[in-house]
């Protein structure tokens, strides 16, 4: 699983080290799919407890999680993130839930159907383009795209009965957008914010 790892914090003030930020890479969903994926979840999530949906605006296909970066390699990141501007928007469609990872899982997750692997393809260019800048490490375990819907809390588990909830909408979709995003550790949860959006092109 591409999955968000924690790591050292952000300059502390004073420490005259360069600030750092937490960066991943993703990919964009359309409006009705995040809304769709909402949907399902309420229903799947319905009476459990200690599990924390995630915010509708932050639904995402995690690509490349690059961890902390110098602030001052931002520009470089982005450009890195270009190669895949222009290939084409990516053909998915809303598969299966999943409780990730598959020991002791924490993560309530939407499998993707990536019929002509065309996800696949436009994260392995990333992969390679960043890993080459010298930003990011290739994991070693393939690639498997999902949506994160939900996270259970420390004491939490993911509910079993998510997984055998009504399955959600046969919903086939185009994916226009790749977003270069920081991400901001807060006790309330993650947010994210973009920095950078590439578009792989129309349907």
């Amino acid at each position: 699983m591409s999955g968000e790892r924690s790591g050292g914090p952000e300059r502390a003030i004073g420490s005259g080290r360069p600030e750092r930020a937490r960066l991943f890479v993703a990919l964009d969903l359309p409006a009705d799919v995040r809304e769709a994926l909402q949907e399902w979840r309420r229903a799947a999530l319905a009476g459990g407890e200690g599990v924390r949906p995630i915010a509708l605006q932050d639904l995402h296909v995690t690509l490349c999680f690059l961890g902390w970066r110098a602030i001052g390699d931002l520009g470089a990141i982005a450009a890195a993130c270009a190669v895949v501007r222009g290939r084409g928007a990516v053909e998915l469609r809303l598969g299966e839930p999943v409780a990730l990872p598959r020991r002791r899982p924490r993560v309530l997750a939407m499998a993707l159907e990536d019929t002509d692997a065309e996800l696949a393809s436009a994260q392995a260019a990333l992969s390679d383009a960043l890993h080459a800048g010298g930003f990011y490490e290739p994991e070693e375990r393939p690639f498997y795209g999902h949506v994160t819907v939900a996270r259970a809390g420390r004491r939490a588990r993911i509910p079993r009965t998510a997984l055998l909830a009504s399955p959600p909408p046969d919903l086939r979709f185009h994916a226009t957008d790749v977003v270069l995003y920081r991400s901001h550790l807060r006790r309330s949860g993650a947010s994210y914010e973009p920095l950078e959006r590439i578009a792989l092109g129309s349907a």
